[in-house]
């Protein structure tokens, strides 16, 4: 009889989150105000190699796994959800290039990514089918082994900041449908690029998510799985990763509003500012923190259904990673403008407050819509036929 080895604790990430967190704070009103890129948190994520985090120990990262990517994407949300989103998409990506990349390519690419030296952006969006994954419009073509790469995205996050882009495009050739996708990794030295438009949203302001044109060659070498596929590595990794990763930075934006409303509730100010015993005061607070250990709770679960190896296309286990990203985004930010009610005007409502209340409820706006939410429940409408005997992952 043969037993499996206990599953490796997760990696003690204590000083490197917060040295990021400690770059993120200094410079957090700034990047808000101006809209800028949190430059100074991504260095920190280079010197502490956590864009590394994802990456094998073989090719010099650390080795991490999906659960270490949820509790260090929920502390560095509880700081900025912008950075927090900034490190989870990058996670996702070299979670792509480790699971799917050839064998030359990640010799190539990630002890870059280990290193520091290489940040990784998404192109997912294009005009006219704004960020769904499995169709893509502009096409690549195959130019005597090398690939053309010429992309129009709307948003990308970080782009102007990036080492390396992964690009999703329609597959070479002739007879190509939109929905034969193609994954290509470029490096940034491979590629001209064109940002255009200004970035001025409502929140996530130092996410940075402008309109980006990349025109380049690569090698064949550098396509991502297999021509057409781009629908397995969609499934396996950057959707799951993303509604992991996503909630948990979600989850850390509002618990960290929480708990520096909590904070200032129990401070000598506090106590001489709020009625602790007002039962309004609270029953919201209780109503946002139940929200949160049920989004928590969601979180967790399926983390477990991504650690156990099951077979995620499985139309329960894409309905629970799906009601995941719906969930949070919709619950988190309830959680926050529900202590925006508890504490009224002056600290539920004003950009000076410590308690940074308008800036979480702005943030967490994205939220559903990043990735729609319309669009995921016409999914799952479509998951749910195929259930029929509801079952649970």
């Amino acid at each position: 009889m043969t037993t499996e080895p206990a599953p490796r604790p997760p990696l003690d990430l204590t000083d490197r989150l917060a040295a990021v967190t400690e770059a993120t704070e200094e410079h957090l009103a700034h990047t808000d105000r101006a809209a800028e890129f949190p430059v100074a948190a991504l260095d920190a994520l280079r010197r502490t190699a956590l864009l590394g985090l994802l990456v094998p120990v073989a090719h010099g990262g650390l080795g991490g796994t999906a659960r270490d990517l949820v509790a260090a994407a929920q502390t560095l949300g509880r700081s900025d959800m912008s950075v927090g989103m900034i490190f989870a998409m990058h996670c996702q990506q070299a979670a792509a290039l480790v699971h799917y990349g050839s064998e030359r390519l990640r010799k190539e690419v990630l002890p870059r990514i280990a290193a520091g030296e290489c940040y990784l952006a998404s192109v997912t969006t294009e005009a006219g089918k704004g960020g769904h994954l499995l169709s893509a419009q502009a096409q690549l073509a195959d130019e005597g082994g090398e690939l053309a790469v010429e992309r129009f995205a709307p948003i990308v996050t970080g782009g102007t900041h990036a080492d390396g882009f992964l690009i999703t495009m329609r597959s070479p050739g002739a007879d190509a449908t939109a929905h034969e996708v193609t994954l290509v990794y470029a490096h940034r030295d491979q590629l001209d690029l064109t940002a255009s438009g200004d970035w001025q949203p409502m929140g996530m302001r130092a996410g940075h998510s402008a309109a980006l044109t990349l025109t380049g060659r690569v090698p064949g070498h550098q396509v991502v799985g297999e021509v057409g596929e781009f629908h397995r590595i969609a499934a396996t990794v950057f959707g799951p990763l993303a509604h992991l990763g996503w909630s948990a930075v979600w989850l850390g934006t509002a618990a960290g509003a929480l708990s520096r409303v909590l904070r200032l509730l129990r401070s000598p100010a506090g106590r001489a500012r709020f009625d602790l015993t007002s039962e309004l005061l609270l029953t919201r607070i209780a109503r946002s923190r139940q929200r949160l250990d049920t989004v928590h709770a969601l979180l967790q679960q399926a983390l477990r259904t991504v650690e156990s190896g099951a077979d995620l296309s499985a139309p329960a286990r894409q309905l629970q990673l799906n009601a995941l990203k719906i969930t949070a985004s919709e619950e988190c930010l309830a959680a926050v403008d529900d202590l925006i009610a508890a504490l009224g005007l002056r600290h539920g409502y004003l950009k000076d407050s410590p308690t940074r209340l308008e800036q979480a409820l702005r943030d967490l706006r994205s939220a559903p819509l990043n990735y729609s939410n319309d669009r995921l429940h016409l999914a799952d409408g479509r998951l749910a036929l195929r259930d029929q005997g509801v079952s649970f992952a």
